[in-house]
């Protein structure tokens, strides 16, 4: 039946600036890409030794990703981030929780016999 109507001059001009211009935004965007992998994220983590960390955290009952957040006055992103290195230093240990929602504790050796 019918057909499309033959494009005006000036449509088609606008349309092939925009082709135009989508081979060169593919070209950036692989180039963007590119410098995007390169570079490395950068955490801010608060400016306290380990030590004065888990003191502040000690005062929690139950350490958590958010209870940490609240104390350490940070994102709950860079909480996890210190919570877990804490763990991995045997600062803090992981008492219970599951799939990533950990509830943490001061060690044994650290916790009771030090005057907080």
């Amino acid at each position: 039946m019918g057909g499309q109507k033959k494009k005006s001059l000036a449509k088609s001009e606008k349309n092939q600036k925009t082709t135009e211009d989508k081979t060169d935004k593919t070209t950036t965007k692989k180039e963007w890409k590119k410098d995007q992998s390169t570079k490395q994220i950068k955490v801010l983590l608060p400016k306290l030794n380990d030590d004065q960390l888990v003191r502040n955290l000690a005062s929690l009952k139950a350490i958590t990703i958010y209870g940490a957040a609240r104390v350490l006055g940070v994102k709950a992103s860079i909480a996890s981030t210190v919570l877990k290195s804490l763990t991995s230093k045997g600062l803090l240990r992981v008492e219970g929780g599951y799939s990533g929602h950990y509830v943490y504790a001061v060690s044994s050796s650290l916790g009771k016999n030090e005057n907080i």
